[in-house]
């Protein structure tokens, strides 16, 4: 297991692009335009998200800027760059050129595997301590993506499972001591201010962001 974990975890290699893939196993969306540039953006319930996600962005090169989204939830967005583009490719539909109404348009690419800076993007955007375990939330608006993402967890040694039909909103669970150290190994330290929304914390109400499309 501690084989395994260093060498996934967010600390093993240095910050790529490759690593914003784990805001589209939340309720990330990237828009493409044509097949020349796309556009990443995340909806999150605190401002505090923002402003750590749009820090991991300009430490890979893609600057990014906070803005109020629609639904008045904080928002993370790139501007259209050609450097995103191989992310919309990998991760939007066939034809897709991003999220309608109902459908986020995304799906979980063929042989994707998890890594731990991945998975850190993950628990800044969309992680919470729950009753029991610790809560990823998921795409509501791409359940074909749910249980592909828990098995994506399994190579990490970190075994999830779904939340049920009663849950407030669709999520990963992980649960168990030695699982949720696992997860800890794998995301590193939380950031200033993110410690309450980290594994081990203790759970608390949040105000979850309506997964909508982006304004362009």
């Amino acid at each position: 297991m501690d084989r395994t974990i260093s060498l996934f975890s967010a600390e093993a290699s240095g910050p790529g692009l490759g690593d914003l893939a784990g805001l589209l196993c939340c309720h990330g969306q990237i828009t493409g335009f044509g097949r020349t540039a796309a556009r990443l953006s995340v909806v999150v319930d605190e401002p505090w998200r923002a402003h750590v996600l749009a820090r991991e962005f300009r430490c890979r090169g893609a600057d990014a800027q906070v803005a109020k989204a629609e639904c008045g939830h904080p928002q993370v967005r790139t501007s259209f760059r050609v450097d995103l583009l191989p992310l919309a490719l990998r991760w939007l539909r066939a034809g897709c050129a991003g999220p309608a109404e109902d459908d986020s348009g995304k799906e979980v690419p063929d042989g994707f595997r998890l890594s731990g800076a991945m998975l850190r993007m993950w628990a800044l955007a969309g992680g919470r301590p729950g009753t029991q375990g610790y809560l990823l939330g998921v795409d509501p608006l791409a359940p074909n993506m749910h249980e592909r993402l828990v098995e994506a967890l399994t190579p990490l040694g970190v075994t999830a499972k779904l939340t049920g039909p009663k849950a407030e909103v669709p999520a990963v669970k992980v649960t168990g001591k030695r699982r949720l150290e696992a997860l800890l190994e794998l995301i590193g330290e939380p950031p200033p201010g993110a410690e309450a929304a980290w594994p081990g914390a203790e759970p608390r109400p949040v105000s979850h962001p309506e997964a909508a499309p982006s304004t362009a």
